[in-house]
């Protein structure tokens, strides 16, 4: 019920806040998303911005100060009903084990109401950065302001900062904040390199793609490989869907193959015994003289799943037959056409 309240109340703000706020802003608005902030992103690097302030606000949708928000919201909304209904969900509190605890700070977090209200607060930092004739761009709480200069940067980050904790009271994290070059820029998931500012997956979320898809390949979790292949399908297509901005075909070819290895692996496993090993390698069509040595092998199943024998048996048109995504050819569907 109280997340169909909030959700009525988001309905009746967003037509009279969201046509206002910047176009430099991305975060859960209509008709935007990251793609277009990492797409403005890559155009101030291509623009010759090379020099970026890169701020992080700690803990920020916990750090909102209720009276600096609600003054912001009642600009436009005149219902003191409305308002007081808004404050009471602020200040609502919060369940720590098993006792209720006041909140005096901070958002409802995972309410639909939560995201409008943080692009409201910070609508006054966009209008105050385009005021200033500086480029930036914003998804949420994450942002950042591009210059020309390392020392413009350096001016740039001392008034945001100033700006920030005088004026919205929010607390910037000195740790994870900085003014840094534009080549090798991570945001939103992508990496910005050289000049031209070229999409790539950012390592850490590169490795974050790798462990995901060795737990969903866990070759001892005992499910079925109908659902194993199901719950990766369903993974492999939600990632690179996000991630189909990197203009590199061979980047989602290669993480292709490493993902069948792991499959193959997985087929490995599960025969288990060799005799199983032998029956499965020859219905799949390898001769039994092959099948017998290859399937009385003691190496380990990520060994055997890259030998000529695994991979002519278990091959590409099988995995695909089987219901293995492959990450290229989605790629290749959602891809900008150049």
């Amino acid at each position: 019920m109280e997340r169909l309240i909030q959700q009525c109340i988001l309905q009746v703000l967003t037509p009279l806040f969201d046509p206002h706020f910047s176009e430099s802003s991305f975060g859960f608005r209509p008709k935007r998303s990251a793609h277009g902030a990492i797409k403005q992103v890559q155009h101030h690097i291509r623009s010759g911005y090379r020099h970026c302030v890169d701020m992080d606000l700690s803990k920020f949708f916990d750090r909102v100060q209720h009276d600096v928000l609600l003054s912001r919201v009642a600009r436009k909304v005149d219902d003191k009903r409305l308002l007081r209904l808004i404050g009471n969900y602020l200040r609502a509190g919060v369940m720590v084990e098993n006792s209720w605890e006041p909140s005096t700070e901070g958002t409802m977090q995972g309410g639909p109401l939560s995201p409008l209200l943080a692009n409201i607060l910070l609508d006054d930092f966009d209008k105050e950065l385009e005021q200033r004739g500086l480029r930036f761009v914003r998804y949420a709480d994450d942002f950042l302001v591009f210059t020309k200069t390392e020392k413009s940067a350096l001016r740039v980050f001392k008034s945001v900062e100033r700006y920030l904790t005088r004026k919205l009271k929010l607390v910037v994290n000195p740790t994870k904040s900085c003014v840094r070059s534009t080549d090798g820029l991570e945001f939103l998931g992508y990496q910005f390199t050289g000049y031209g500012g070229q999409m790539r997956v950012s390592p850490k979320n590169l490795d974050k793609f790798r462990d995901r898809v060795r737990e969903l390949t866990r070759r001892s979790c005992g499910i079925s490989m109908t659902s194993r292949l199901k719950a990766l399908g369903h993974y492999l297509r939600g990632w690179t869907g996000y991630f189909c901005l990197v203009p590199i075909k061979s980047f989602f070819v290669t993480l292709d193959k490493w993902v069948r290895r792991r499959i193959r692996s997985c087929y490995w496993k599960q025969w288990r015994k060799s005799s199983a090993r032998i029956r499965n390698l020859m219905k799949l069509g390898l001769p039994r003289n092959e099948a017998v040595p290859f399937g009385s092998c003691s190496r380990g199943a990520w060994f055997m799943a890259r030998c000529e024998s695994v991979h002519s048996t278990v091959n590409n048109a099988y995995l695909s037959q089987t219901g293995l995504v492959s990450l290229s050819e989605v790629w290749s569907k959602l891809a900008p056409k150049r």
